[in-house]
């Protein structure tokens, strides 16, 4: 499912074209993605739809308080990946609600455990969906460069 999601970032998204879901299916399907990974995908999407159309819990947009992950998204989500997500909130990158959409999104990842990269592709497509990606175009440097993050 992941690569679909890469896929459709890649040829979609980040180009700003939307075709309808039973265009986007038949396209997936010819480009040789398996029928039930595309709807694993199209749900994972909808789910993205779903959060922009949820208000956030009031104060949580500039909250500081600190994020404590449960036992399955602890599992789900590795040391390196939670500590890049601090990176991103604390460089003003993310805000609270934000990163409240990715660990979301992560944790629909039908996988029992996402790699750094599975999560800054999440943080991508999060911050394309809500038109702020063109303002943070170095996290697309983090996913393809070799370099990590650090905090001065």
């Amino acid at each position: 499912m992941f690569e679909i999601l890469v896929y459709l970032f890649e040829n979609y998204f980040e180009v700003d074209v939307y075709p309808d879901e039973g265009t986007l299916t038949r396209e997936l399907s010819a480009a040789g993605f398996d029928r039930d990974e595309i709807n694993l995908a199209m749900s994972w999407v909808n789910g993205l739809e779903s959060l922009a159309q949820q208000a956030p819990l009031p104060g949580l947009a500039g909250s500081r308080a600190q994020r404590f992950y449960s036992e399955a998204e602890e599992a789900k989500i590795g040391t390196d990946s939670r500590g890049f997500l601090l990176f991103l909130e604390t460089s003003g990158i993310l805000n609270p609600v934000q990163r409240e959409w990715v660990v979301d999104r992560v944790m629909a990842l039908n996988e029992q455990e996402v790699s750094l990269e599975q999560v800054k592709w999440t943080v991508l497509i999060v911050l394309w969906s809500q038109g702020q990606a063109s303002d943070f175009m170095f996290i697309e440097d983090l996913l393809f460069g070799d370099s990590q993050p650090t905090m001065h």
